[in-house]
């Protein structure tokens, strides 16, 4: 068994709070610029290098990527050996949230009595956390902090199973057309299929997690993932939804087995600034 103490906790998920809204991740960067030299449409370009210079004036002066900076999603993905040290371990992440958000000067976002006052919480928490327990004695964590424009297109289908693939296909497709400009294309497409309703969702953003262009090892869904991402950039939407090509840099799928009944889709949209930071304690 292996210590890890809350106090490393918190100081890790502070520190991710900041680097994931101030840095684009090496993968999406090689995206946009692989989608820059493809992209057919000349304001297409226009916005696709707007978007690159965008993140280099966000690392060089040390600026947050976007004026949302998100709700922080947080993955915790911890060694079935770990021993948490010193107090909670939620409470540690939140405590985590609430110091990067006040260091990194990042704009708070939450509100309470969301369908009432809607009080703003004044530190960005509470953080949504998904924890799995994995094999060893380390622990991961994840920050993905989670703006609202793309965050409002997500969608669940609880489809038959006789709609099959072609009906997942045309679910998402519709969804991401439906979408437009308002989730800040070009996107992340995460998609879960299979489970149940919320495990199909949880999936959809997990997907999101996996870097830009590595298909999925199962060969039926990353051939699954190859022509839904034909199908989106079909669309015409493009950058910014001014039109061109380069709708989505990437759909990411997961799958799982689900209920004979059924075929639940979840579909989670990650606008350009795909946001995300890890580290291993």
């Amino acid at each position: 068994m292996r210590d890890i103490s809350t106090k490393d906790i918190q100081q890790t998920v502070a520190s991710l709070c900041v680097q994931a809204n101030y840095h684009l991740p090496p993968d999406v960067l090689a995206a946009l610029r692989k989608a820059r030299a493809a992209e057919p449409s000349s304001v297409g370009q226009q916005i696709l290098d707007q978007l690159l210079q965008n993140a280099g004036i966000a690392q060089e002066g040390v600026y947050p990527l976007c004026q949302d900076c998100g709700l922080a999603v947080v993955w915790i993905e911890m060694g079935q050996e770990v021993h948490v040290a010193g107090g909670d371990l939620y409470e540690a992440v939140q405590a985590g949230v609430r110091q990067g958000y006040d260091e990194g000067y990042l704009r708070r976002s939450i509100v309470d009595h969301p369908f009432t006052s809607r009080i703003n919480t004044g530190d960005n928490t509470p953080a949504v956390i998904h924890t799995r327990i994995v094999p060893g004695d380390q622990m991961r964590l994840y920050v993905c902090p989670k703006g609202g424009g793309s965050e409002n297109m997500s969608a669940l289908a609880m489809l038959k199973p006789a709609d099959g693939r072609e009906g997942l296909i045309d679910f998402v497709t519709g969804i991401v057309d439906g979408a437009g400009a308002n989730p800040c294309p070009p996107l992340i497409v995460g998609v879960g299929a299979g489970g149940n309703s919320e495990w199909a969702m949880i999936m959809a953003k997990h997907a999101l997690l996996r870097p830009v262009g590595q298909p999925s090892p199962d060969p039926e869904t990353a051939e699954l993932e190859h022509d839904l991402l034909e199908r989106v950039n079909a669309l015409g939407i493009g950058p910014q939804g001014l039109g061109g090509r380069t709708t989505a840099l990437a759909v990411n799928v997961e799958t799982a087995p689900c209920h004979m009944t059924g075929l639940p889709v979840g579909v989670n949209l990650q606008c350009h600034a795909a946001r995300h930071a890890e580290a291993t304690l």
